[in-house]
């Protein structure tokens, strides 16, 4: 059978297509690892903190929610949101960006991609049959994590998937409402954990001209700031806001796309503007969130310093597994005969947790990070 024959098989079951593919995720190692990876904190600072599984899972919840009010399919957009981010490596995007520097560096051109590396894992790395490799999961769930962000086609893509996925095309309707959900999740959320860390405070969400947001999330709550449940009440209240917003717009959005296309539709030109998102106003203002949030929190001197180490210990790990290749568990040697040593070796990486990673470096070096 060849590979890409495999993601259109449906066989018989009492759960829907999608419900299939939202469980044998569910069911899947990469996702329960996710559990220990970094979303922005290292997993290890407190148990209070974000990782790739519980963002996943308010990804999850805000786009059922999108999907449901709009008369999309709930169940695909879980799939999507439950799938998106387990190509994820330790450390969040520094490890990431740092096996992509090393694979460049020893002459794979196509380095890492984690999303590439998400729909990866979904199609060859899990291990759950006997004549093929990945979940078996449907076209349209593959879609929507592998076009999780534009631009879509990626140059070291192979050729049968750009043909199979048309990367000329914008994913379904329901994985763009998951892309929102993800930007919905992670601004107000790492707002929710860099306060409870103590890096960023309130007054910085009133610089450059933010209050229109800000204030009309403490106006809804009509709470005071000194409240101990102030955080939490403020968090909820600017989902909600940025909730409304993108159901307002892209209600009259969809207008004029649902009667021709249908809420499964693959056939808008990626040129096309999508049919879902939040208003001009607003996007404009979260965008705007988003940079402050990139000056004061993602280059806070404590993150920034704990990023470093992740990347270095991702880079000494790297290091050592292509001095060594006995130092690969017996399942990653055996994958040494039919793929290139380097890629072997980032797959087993990308796929440790963090306390994992740390866990490998402290025993080759014998000292912490």
């Amino acid at each position: 059978m060849r590979a890409e024959d495999r993601f259109f098989r449906f066989e018989e079951d009492f759960r829907d297509p999608f419900s299939r593919d939202r469980d044998r995720i569910l069911h899947c190692g990469s996702f329960r690892r996710l559990e220990y990876k970094t979303q922005v904190f290292l997993n290890h600072e407190g148990d209070y903190f974000r990782t790739r599984l519980t963002h996943s899972l308010e990804v999850s919840q805000i786009a059922r929610t999108l999907c449901r009010t709009l008369g999309l399919n709930e169940t695909l957009a879980e799939a999507i949101a439950l799938a998106h981010d387990l190509g994820h490596t330790p450390f969040g995007h520094v490890g990431g960006d740092m096996l992509d520097t090393l694979l460049k560096r020893d002459g794979l051109v196509n380095g890492f991609e984690h999303n590439f590396q998400s729909f990866r894992v979904l199609t060859k790395l899990e291990k759950r049959y006997r004549d093929f490799d990945g979940l078996n999961l449907t076209y349209a769930t593959l879609e929507g994590v592998l076009k999780h962000s534009y631009p879509y086609e990626k140059s070291f893509m192979p050729d049968w998937v750009k043909e199979s996925f048309r990367m000329d095309y914008h994913p379904s309707i329901e994985a763009m409402v998951v892309d929102h959900a993800d930007e919905i999740a992670y601004t107000s959320h790492d707002i929710d954990d860099g306060i409870k860390y103590e890096l960023i405070d309130f007054d910085i969400l009133y610089e450059e001209e933010l209050p229109q947001i800000v204030k009309r999330a403490v106006e809804r709550e009509g709470i005071g700031e000194k409240e101990p449940i102030f955080r939490h009440r403020f968090v909820a209240a600017l989902i909600k806001l940025l909730v409304e917003d993108f159901i307002a717009e892209s209600s009259k959005r969809l207008k004029s796309y649902l009667p021709q296309d249908g809420p499964l539709c693959s056939s808008i030109a990626a040129s096309m503007p999508k049919p879902v998102g939040f208003s001009p106003k607003m996007a404009s203002l979260l965008k705007r969130l988003k940079r402050l949030l990139g000056e004061k929190l993602y280059r806070h001197m404590e993150i920034v310093g704990k990023m470093h180490a992740g990347k270095e210990c991702v880079k000494a790990l790297y290091r050592a597994f292509s001095e060594d290749e006995n130092l690969l568990p017996l399942s990653r040697r055996e994958s040494l005969h039919s793929r290139r040593r380097e890629r072997v070796i980032a797959d087993y990486i990308a796929s440790m947790t963090d306390r994992y990673a740390i866990k490998i470096y402290h025993e080759l070096y014998g000292y912490r990070l």
